[in-house]
């Protein structure tokens, strides 16, 4: 009888290792945004794993044979778009490997943004909750054409977590209304928040759009972006905006964000989840926990402070 009992109990474990069969498909995606959004639609059906580890920089990554070779198991890629993932590598390690790959971005009305004096398509689509709900339906859209058996499961899951970003959307701007028009100003390391700052009433000094000492490639934040010209408009700018705080990006070397906060004399706001999502296990490892996270942090250091 214990044999019976311990054999029994020993299968579960087995049963609980994984709950993937080996014919299982697998997604891999480009970035970790581009990876929870297809986690939220293929659940237990699909593996889903991120070339991008968190904290990384897409735009100036440079991809690994271990990167190709996962590629070359994937049953479908997705990418970002929109040049986020620098010089296409994305894209390129999908054509190498004969791969399917799908943009996420396709659809979204993309904003254009200055770059060393040219007009740039602005790839950081997924910091308004309205266009992550793109980024799921193409998701979805990509998954059920992969395997039609399981449509039914992805586009129950794609309604509740588009159901989801309504609330987080809603949310947000309940929260931003405490911060007086006058303080809604937001400075970060490089011209990641334009979506954001559009969304969301953020910079009308600016037409809505981020303030950054950097353009949105922070490949040029080790120097090639930054001019003495663009650095003084900045600190002028922060200035005469009178930001009760600058915020530093994880994704991004301080360094530079701090040093413009000093000569413009002010605070750091704390740290934001832009062109990567948080660690495993940390608040902001989902796409809705960064969302969440940043718009606390955003709040309690604009808002007024006898709120």
């Amino acid at each position: 009888m214990i044999r019976i009992v311990v054999l029994i109990v020993g299968v579960a474990l087995c049963q609980s290792v994984s709950v993937y069969a080996a014919d299982d498909c697998l997604v891999v995606t480009s970035t970790t945004q581009t990876a929870d959004f297809a986690r939220q639609v293929a659940g237990d059906d699909c593996r889903v794993k991120s070339i991008l580890a968190p904290g990384a920089d897409p735009h100036t990554y440079m991809p690994t044979p271990a990167d190709a070779a996962l590629v070359r198991e994937a049953d479908l890629c997705l990418q970002n778009g929109l040049n986020l993932e620098g010089n296409n590598w994305m894209g390129k390690l999908a054509h190498d490997a004969g791969k399917p790959v799908v943009i996420l971005t396709t659809g979204i009305a993309p904003l254009e943004t200055q770059y060393e004096g040219h007009a740039i398509l602005d790839p950081h689509a997924w910091f308004s909750p309205q266009n992550a709900a793109v980024y799921v339906k193409n998701a979805r859209d990509a998954l059920v054409e992969l395997d039609p058996e399981k449509a039914s499961n992805f586009k129950a899951r794609a309604n509740l977590y588009l159901r989801e970003l309504r609330v987080l959307d809603g949310w947000m701007k309940a929260e931003f209304n405490s911060i007086p028009p006058r303080r809604r100003i937001l400075v970060t390391s490089h011209d990641a928040f334009n979506y954001f700052c559009r969304a969301f009433f953020f910079n009308p000094q600016n037409n809505y759009l981020s303030l950054a000492p950097v353009g949105w490639s922070t490949g040029s934040e080790v120097g090639a972006g930054m001019t003495p010209a663009r650095r003084a408009q900045v600190v002028s700018s922060i200035q005469a905006s009178g930001a009760p705080a600058i915020f530093v990006e994880t994704s991004v070397n301080p360094k530079l964000i701090r040093e413009i906060a000093r000569e413009a004399g002010v605070a750091i706001g704390g740290k934001l989840y832009s062109d990567s999502m948080g660690n495993v296990d940390s608040a902001g490892e989902t796409y809705i926990g960064m969302m969440r996270e940043n718009t606390l942090t955003i709040v309690n250091a604009l808002r007024k402070d006898d709120r």
